[in-house]
C-alpha cells in the first residue's frame, strides 16, 4: 500500500491546524512529525505541546520520527501525545533492541531509521522486529535537500532483504521526494513517503492531487 506522508517541517505554523485540516480533506492518511533536539541533528524543530495540540483536531495516522539523541528517554511521553507511531534512529540508540521494545510496549508502530552513511546491514537482523523502515535519503536535519542517488541501491538492498525473509515491513523514504525521485523511490521498493516542500509549496490541494494521481500512475505501471 502506497502512502504520501506530508512532513509538517515545511508547514506554515502560523495557519498549521487549517493546513492538516487540507491533507485531509484530500484523502491524506499519514502525517509525517519530525522532533529534532539540536544534539543528533544540528536543527531544533517542535516537541509534544505541538503534537498535542495538533492531535485534538486530527485522526490522521501521525508518524513521529525522533531525530534525537537516546530517544528511548522520550518515547512514552510522545506516546501520550498521541504518536500512533515512533521511529527511531539506529545511530541515535545506545541498546536498539530496548529501544523497540520500549516502543512496543507503548502499544504504537515502530520504525527504525537510518542516514545515509549507515548501511542496511546494520539494522538487517532487526527487520521482523519492527513495522517500518525509514531510509533517510538526504542528510537528516534540514528540509530542501537534493535527494542522494546513492540512497537508491540501499533501498533496493532492503527491499530484497523484506522479501527473502518473507516480512510484511514498510519502506519510507525522506529527503528529496518530488517528481523527479519519485518514480526511483517506488521501482526500487519504498512505498510511503516523506514530501515537505512538494506538498506545502503552493496550493496545498492541488499539489496533494497531483502527487496521489502520479504515485496511482507509477504504482500502475510497476505492479
Amino acid at each position: 500500500m502506497y502512502q504520501l506522508c506530508p512532513s509538517i517541517l515545511s508547514a506554515d505554523f502560523n495557519r498549521l491546524g487549517e493546513q492538516i485540516k487540507i491533507l485531509e480533506n484530500e484523502g491524506v492518511k499519514w502525517l509525517h512529525i519530525d522532533v529534532m533536539d539540536g544534539d543528533f541533528v544540528p536543527s531544533i524543530s517542535f516537541g509534544m505541546p505541538v503534537i498535542k495540540s495538533i492531535r485534538k483536531e486530527s485522526k490522521m495516522f501521525f508518524d513521529v520520527h525522533l531525530m534525537v539523541t537516546e530517544p528511548e528517554r522520550y518515547i512514552q511521553d510522545f506516546v501520550d501525545c498521541g504518536a500512533d507511531s515512533i521511529t527511531v534512529h539506529a545511530e541515535a540508540c545506545e541498546d536498539l533492541e530496548r529501544t523497540i521494545e520500549r516502543i512496543k510496549d507503548a502499544g504504537v508502530k515502530v520504525g527504525v531509521s537510518i542516514k545515509p552513511a549507515t548501511p542496511v546491514n546494520d539494522i538487517s537482523h532487526m527487520l521482523e522486529d519492527v513495522d517500518m523502515v525509514l531510509v533517510m535519503t538526504v542528510q537528516p536535519g534540514f528540509g530542501g535537500q537534493k535527494y542522494m542517488d546513492e540512497c537508491t541501491e540501499k533501498i533496493q538492498e532492503l527491499k530484497e532483504l523484506i522479501d527473502k525473509e518473507n516480512l510484511s515491513v514498510d519502506i519510507e523514504v525522506d529527503g528529496g521526494i518530488n517528481g523527479d525521485t519519485l518514480e526511483t523511490v517506488m521501482k526500487a521498493g519504498a512505498n510511503i513517503f516523506v514530501a515537505g516542500s512538494w506538498v506545502f509549496g503552493g496550493d496545498i490541494a492541488e499539489n496533494v492531487r497531483h502527487i496521489q494521481k502520479e504515485i496511482e500512475e507509477i504504482g500502475d505501471r510497476i505492479e
